[in-house]
């Protein structure tokens, strides 16, 4: 069989760290590795090289201002990139992202005559609110994205629960679940990074840590997590709260976090792009906080899980339909009390608190090497079928 050649366009990339990012860069690894020669387009990030094994393709973009550190890619403006795409012999094409990127990738395919999929990560409506809270605009910016999935020759979801919202938005055509992975191998022993994650966020031993990994973005219910915290740190006065990341909220979190009295109990840690470094710090975790209603499937569930760190997600999120209270993992009430009260009982509670690790270790940790070698199978079954 000759080498089949895979484009995967996303509008964001390293060094911008989130779970597409993440999903993007494990699909080209191992695609280019097990399939052929896999090709990443996303836009330009200044003073950034690219150190991958597989070839990146940029091109250009400017600065956001109202979520850096994204940037806004104007593919359609970039002739050297045009030239590129144009030269470049892809068999299929997968967009991860219905904007800039997504519409070329779109354009890409049609010229060349090869299929292309998409996968619908996010919750594009809330970002595009905050951007721009006119109804008749949002309503407009949905109604395209989804012509954008009416478009492709096949939509994937990364969970059922996320087909719902694709759904909501007003799309009814066919679609395929096809989950995402972790490239955290999950570990018996944690003890070693245990220990490293105590001395990186230095905490004592005997600290009770609450975690969050990910985009400091008020979609995520962080201002809700921070207000929930008080009541947590009076009753348990041994808990420490840890927030890994960066986004355009962080300041008004440190903000929050001191006007609540917290604040000398609450460490912000820049974003951490060493997958070593992350393995032990969601090992030093005790539960993960993850009280988001806008996440989809969210991938820092499941690299805690892989480090015995059981998460909180919040009821009839769309997140937590991977979660079963009490056995991977816990689900709580979206009200301040009953929140605070909820991750206090846990905490409590060691016992079932490790039962739960245990369960997520079990049962949310698949790899990005199983999950690429269904989509090889997938990708390969699409191009069989589009020969006829």
């Amino acid at each position: 069989m000759k080498d089949i050649t895979i484009g995967l366009f996303n509008d964001s990339y390293m060094p911008i760290m989130d779970g597409v990012t993440i999903t993007v860069r494990n699909y080209a690894y191992w695609l280019n590795k097990t399939l052929g020669p896999t090709y990443v387009v996303t836009p330009y990030v200044p003073f950034h090289t690219d150190e991958e094994s597989f070839p990146v393709i940029r091109f250009l973009s400017i600065p956001t201002i109202v979520r850096p550190p994204y940037r806004l890619g104007l593919p359609e403006l970039d002739v050297k990139l045009q030239l590129r795409l144009k030269k470049r012999d892809f068999s299929i094409i997968h967009a991860h992202s219905p904007f800039g990127a997504g519409l070329t990738a779109l354009k890409t395919a049609r010229e060349k005559g090869i299929p292309i999929v998409a996968t619908f990560h996010s919750k594009y409506r809330d970002d595009i609110r905050r951007i721009m809270p006119i109804d008749s605009i949002v309503n407009d910016q949905v109604k395209r994205i989804v012509e954008f999935y009416y478009s492709v020759d096949h939509v994937w979801v990364p969970q059922e629960s996320v087909a719902a919202t694709l759904r909501e938005y007003g799309y009814k055509g066919p679609y395929d679940v096809v989950e995402n992975g972790i490239d955290l191998k999950p570990n018996a022993n944690i003890g070693p990074f245990r220990e490293r994650g105590s001395r990186q966020l230095d905490m004592s031993d005997d600290a009770i840590v609450g975690l969050y990994v990910g985009q400091h973005v008020l979609e995520k219910n962080l201002e809700f997590l921070v207000r929930s915290l008080p009541a947590v740190m009076q009753a348990v006065p041994r808990f420490r709260m840890v927030f890994v990341g960066q986004g355009y909220a962080k300041q008004r979190l440190q903000e929050l976090a001191h006007e609540l009295g917290i604040g000398d109990r609450i460490a912000f840690h820049p974003v951490v792009h060493d997958r070593e470094l992350i393995k032990a710090i969601y090992a030093r975790g005790d539960l993960f906080l993850f009280p988001s209603l806008y996440d989809n499937a969210p991938l820092v569930v499941r690299e805690a899980a892989a480090f015995r760190t059981p998460a909180v997600l919040l009821k009839g999120a769309t997140a937590a339909e991977v979660i079963r209270d009490g056995e991977n993992g816990f689900l709580a009430d979206e009200n301040l009390d009953s929140f605070s009260q909820r991750v206090i009982g846990i905490l409590k509670d060691t016992r079932s608190r490790e039962l739960a690790g245990y369960g997520a270790q079990r049962t949310l940790c698949r790899t990005w090497e199983d999950v690429v070698r269904e989509v090889r199978d997938r990708y390969l079954a699409i191009l069989s079928r589009w020969a006829i």
